[in-house]
């Protein structure tokens, strides 16, 4: 998520399946209320959230189910370990 400098949020969703997917791809994308509802509909459902201010802003412009970038691989598999040591960590618990 991300906040401009009129405070309006941005936000997006990934999604990665290694089995069917050659890259993540964006699930949901925000700006404002809409952005709000993405981050809300996530802490609901104990989905990870992970603030990258200009990684949101690559992937809020993306279109839904369009594979990520390639110049974004680097910034988005540092979310999948994240993601992935905090399902490890909850397993573990």
């Amino acid at each position: 998520m991300e906040r401009d400098k009129k405070e309006t949020a941005v936000a997006a969703a990934i999604e990665y399946d290694g089995r069917k997917d050659p890259a993540p791809r964006v699930t949901a994308r925000g700006r404002g209320a809409a952005a709000e509802k993405i981050i809300a509909l996530a802490r609901k459902h104990g989905v990870p959230i992970k603030e990258d201010p200009a990684l949101a802003q690559i992937l809020s412009r993306l279109d839904i189910d369009e594979q990520i970038p390639v110049e974004v691989y680097k910034a988005v598999a540092e979310i999948l370990v994240f993601v992935y040591s905090l399902n490890e960590r909850y397993r573990g618990a």
